[in-house]
């Protein structure tokens, strides 16, 4: 599929260019910058990784300070413990933005993917600057969305329209994301921006909530990278009053398409896993709160060996008993477990479960999608993760990633 054949909107208040700055790939778009009208407003949440990259402690610190109007985005480098050197190096790319484009260095948030522990070629990022400013153009989010990728095979770009006051608003977002994937904010990479008027408080309240069942609800492999960063903008083109009400129908709408965009981007990430072959969803009910859910949620998400049998499609359901078991949870009463594949019941009573039969479980575990689902009989909380399984290309592709 070509650029111009991926599904989107534009977003009134929005302009993208993508170029090739050589930064380490070779004959491809490797850098973006997205323009916001004057009078947009923005949020984003960060990694919580202690070596956080140069370009998130420069960002967080430019959202902290001025209206940001650019976002300036690459990928192959991630800038990420690179010291006191990799700050100057953000500092830099976004001197060199706003010389270009005639703004102050703050309002302009850089973000970069890639090697860990390169230094950043700015002077590449500076060479192709210039050329980028005719370029810039609504219609780019498909170029975009195909720069920032790394390890990725597919770009990820999704659109969704919600009525906001009678009129029908736009919010379009693009990822970047297929291993070291288990964020503690966000995804890897995650750019959104919608049309509508909002308060900055609700905007960042409303982009907290909706990483939380999507982007903080996924794992590839259990790594969290050090450059996890989601923004969104709110150019407020099309022309609704503000958004200044938590308790509104307005904020409500937005909320939830804002969450249901996020959902499509942090699912396309897991399908896009490095080598995955399925798509596997982890829903644990029955816990006593939504910490226990996700703890046991995790626990099987995160096993190598429940992710292997997976590929293998091996219904190896002990695994599975077996995580759930040192997941940690306090006075873990097994007898009252329930483990299911897809809506074959496998673990009852402390063990097999009566009448299963190893041809059920290999039937599911044979499909591309695949539902765990556990029962912990010990509360009404419901959480779910979506994971993936692990494939030999997995080992591959991180092997192979700095050659």
């Amino acid at each position: 599929m070509s650029a111009s054949d991926l599904p989107f909107a534009p977003v009134s208040g929005v302009r993208l260019a993508a170029a090739a700055a050589g930064i380490r790939y070779r004959d491809r778009d490797d850098l973006v910058v997205l323009e916001l009208e004057p009078g947009s407003t923005c949020a984003a949440v960060f990694t919580r990784n202690a070596f956080c990259a140069a370009p998130v402690t420069m960002a967080r610190n430019h959202l902290a300070q001025a209206a940001p109007r650019y976002w300036l985005i690459n990928a192959g480098n991630a800038n990420a413990g690179t010291g006191q050197q990799g700050l100057a190096a953000a500092r830099a790319s976004c001197e060199a933005l706003a010389k270009v484009m005639g703004c102050q260095p703050q309002e302009v948030l850089p973000f970069s993917t890639g090697v860990i522990g390169e230094h950043l070629p700015v002077e590449r990022i500076a060479a192709a600057l210039p050329s980028m400013v005719g370029a810039l153009s609504s219609g780019a989010w498909p170029d975009a969305a195909r720069a920032i990728m790394t390890t990725d095979s597919v770009p990820k770009l999704r659109t969704r329209r919600v009525e906001i006051a009678g009129r029908t608003a736009t919010l379009t977002g693009i990822a970047k994301g297929a291993g070291m994937i288990c964020p503690d904010m966000a995804t890897m990479l995650a750019f959104i921006a919608t049309d509508v008027a909002v308060a900055p408080d609700l905007l960042k309240q409303c982009l907290q909530t909706a990483v939380d069942p999507s982007f903080n609800s996924i794992s590839v492999d259990g790594d969290t990278s050090t450059n996890d960063a989601c923004v969104i903008a709110a150019t407020g083109a099309l022309g609704n009053a503000r958004i200044t009400d938590a308790g509104s129908p307005d904020y409500a709408a937005l909320s939830s398409a804002l969450e249901g965009l996020c959902v499509e981007l942090a699912t396309a990430i897991v399908r896009d896993a490095e080598g995955a072959t399925k798509l596997v969803t982890v829903d644990v009910q029955q816990a006593r709160d939504i910490a226990e859910a996700r703890q046991v949620a995790y626990t099987v998400a995160h096993s190598p060996l429940v992710k292997t049998a997976l590929f293998a499609s091996d219904p190896n359901w002990g695994r599975i008993l077996a995580a759930v078991g040192r997941a940690g949870i306090a006075d873990l009463d097994i007898d009252r477990i329930k483990i299911s594949l897809g809506d074959v019941l496998i673990v009852e009573d402390g063990g097999r479960a009566q009448g299963y039969e190893e041809a059920q479980g290999a039937a599911v575990m044979a499909e591309p999608e695949i539902l765990i689902q556990i029962l912990l009989g010990r509360g009404d909380t419901q959480a779910r993760v979506l994971t993936c399984d692990f494939s030999y290309d997995y080992v591959r592709i991180n092997a192979e990633y700095r050659t």
